[in-house]
């Protein structure tokens, strides 16, 4: 989903497609871990 949200970025704007999807998956995969740590740290689920 990360992927495709990416890449429709990217045609929208005009920028490279690959380079913007890579980006965004990354970027966006860190932050979900990030969060699922730090709910797990705090005990919480989310």
């Amino acid at each position: 989903f990360l992927a495709v949200l990416g890449a429709i970025g990217a045609k929208a704007g005009g920028a490279n497609v690959l380079r913007a999807t890579v980006r965004v998956t990354f970027w966006g995969a860190l932050a979900m871990a990030l969060t699922a740590g730090i709910g797990a740290v705090v005990g919480t689920a989310i």
